[in-house]
């Protein structure tokens, strides 16, 4: 059985959660609160001195690290990477879009909104700028989802999982995501899939940051 080290209300954690569940592969879990430092511990420092959740011990005791290699791997001979060698290619492209151009903004302004205090100097000229990069990723997303149902080719596959999981939660970051009609409808056709996991509940206090911030 493969170990997942992950922090469950981080969108790249869950996007190995949900594939796990979709495949309905066993797994452990094992939680690390790395908002506050657990990823920097020595010991965890020796599995993964990135020091970067989720990190992946396999059952021969080889790490993989980075989430959407670990969504690669373990889709591989499986529907959630199918397609030929350019469909492939495409799902591998929002992949990389969604590292690139749209997590380093969608989920940085979630971080900014629920993990740091009012008083953080991130909320000022970085929050705005990642609102502003973070909505032009969106509207990528949109326009490609006027005439494809999918982000994977023409079926759902692991750069859906990869786009989800931090655009579902993009209102804790300040993003409306009620502008986005073609990303709400791709993000219900997600949910309604079989063995569907969703995103656990984050803790009361960012709970209430995010509310305040709203």
């Amino acid at each position: 059985m493969i170990t997942v080290h992950g922090m469950g209300v981080s969108g790249n954690c869950h996007k190995v959660r949900m594939l796990l569940e979709f495949l309905q592969q066993p797994y452990a879990w094992v939680e690390v609160d790395s908002a506050h430092g657990a990823t920097r511990t020595p010991g965890f420092l020796a599995l993964n001195p990135n020091g970067k959740v989720p990190t992946v011990v396999l059952d021969d005791g080889r790490v993989l690290t980075e989430s959407n290699a670990i969504l690669y791997y373990l889709a591989q001979g499986t529907a959630w990477f199918a397609g030929d060698d350019f469909e492939r290619a495409q799902a591998l492209g929002w992949m990389f879009f969604e590292q690139y151009s749209h997590e380093p903004y969608v989920a940085v302004a979630r971080f900014i909104r629920g993990w740091t205090d009012a008083a953080s100097e991130r909320r000022g000229t970085e929050l705005a700028r990642c609102i502003e990069r973070g909505s032009a990723a969106l509207a990528v997303m949109e326009r490609h989802l006027e005439s494809h149902a999918w982000l994977s080719g023409r079926g759902s596959g692991i750069a859906d999982l990869a786009l989800y999981a931090y655009t579902h939660c993009a209102g804790d970051g300040g993003f409306e995501l009620s502008r986005y009609t073609r990303i709400q409808r791709w993000l219900a056709a997600v949910e309604a899939l079989p063995h569907f996991a969703p995103m656990p509940a984050v803790a009361t206090d960012v709970a209430e940051r995010l509310r305040v911030s709203k």
